[in-house]
């Protein structure tokens, strides 16, 4: 009789424990996903190859965040250029650029950069800026930023009068001070009464959809007048290129079985952010005219010119 008491008691002490614990798992809190911060989720897919053993393929989604950073962390302590990779360390921890590694470590006496540091040169690859040029909106590696700068298409670009400080986009140029326009279509040829031997500037800008627009440079070398186009753009963008096919026909022969003499010039157009400041010597070529080319009397004459920009994109 006692040893079925104890059984009993035994049993029901079992299902107490039983309950309790059920009654514990029941209150446990449940893991809410939703509250916690968004992390990189490493993912695994596998691949099944005819014949062959599953092969398992890892997606990483990667999460970026803004972040301030101080600017001289990213620059050399030595000369204070942008690190790149790869950056080294002394034993110490004091970091330096691939150009400074030669002179030691000035703060550890001379000691030398032979630590790769591999850290940094992941912050260096890591740490982007946008461009600051409207239009452009790009997240550019911090220690590119500057070359990007120099190609950039929306990059501003001085006025074409020579001195004038104001800058813009090639196309905004043109109500700067109120300059006379020339729509070209590409490929299409364009009549333009050009004034000599000091021109009203000359703009022409494409019919299509792009930013570029160029300026019809007007010199005289001695007694003959030279014509050129640049192309108003960052000097760094090689894509389009714009060939430009210039000429112009001289007066009419005295004698009816006698040719109409032409001088023309095929020239690829010379790119700059600064077109009010183009010399003779900047340009990749120019057509040449001589003095009985110019239409009209007195100083102030007129060169009947024809122009044709082709357009080349990659």
């Amino acid at each position: 009789m006692q040893a079925g008491a104890s059984e009993e008691r035994n049993r029901g002490s079992r299902s107490a424990m039983e309950k309790g614990s059920r009654d514990q798992s029941a209150k446990k809190p449940r893991l809410d996903l939703k509250a916690l911060p968004s992390v990189p989720v490493k993912q695994e897919i596998v691949v099944h190859e005819a014949a062959g053993p599953i092969v398992a393929v890892e997606h990483v989604a990667v999460m970026k965040i803004d972040l301030q950073v101080d600017v001289p962390v990213l620059h050399c302590p030595i000369c204070f250029g942008k690190l790149k990779p790869p950056v080294f360390q002394c034993m110490r921890g004091h970091a330096a650029c691939h150009g400074c590694l030669a002179g030691g470590c000035g703060v550890c006496d001379g000691a030398a950069f032979d630590v790769p540091n591999t850290a940094m040169d992941f912050v260096v690859s890591s740490a982007r800026v946008i461009c600051d040029y409207d239009g452009c909106g790009r997240f550019i590696t911090y220690h590119e930023a500057d070359d990007h700068r120099d190609a950039c298409p929306h990059a501003p670009c001085s006025c074409t009068e020579p001195g004038c400080t104001f800058k813009a986009p090639p196309r905004a140029l043109v109500a700067a001070h109120a300059m006379r326009e020339h729509k070209v279509c590409y490929g299409k040829t364009s009549e333009i009464e050009v004034p000599v031997p000091e021109p009203a500037r000359r703009l022409l800008t494409g019919a299509e959809d792009d930013d570029d627009a160029f300026l019809l440079t007007v010199g005289a070398l001695g007694e003959v007048t030279f014509v050129s186009a640049v192309c108003i753009r960052a000097a760094a963008c090689p894509w389009p290129r714009y060939t430009v096919r210039m000429w112009a026909n001289g007066p009419l022969p005295a004698e009816a079985n006698r040719r109409t003499d032409t001088v023309h010039a095929d020239i690829e157009a010379t790119s700059s952010t600064k077109p009010g400041a183009v010399v003779l010597g900047d340009l990749t070529s120019y057509l040449t005219a001589p003095p009985r080319y110019l239409v009209g009397a007195g100083p102030a004459k007129v060169l009947s010119l024809n122009v044709r920009v082709g357009k080349t994109t990659l």
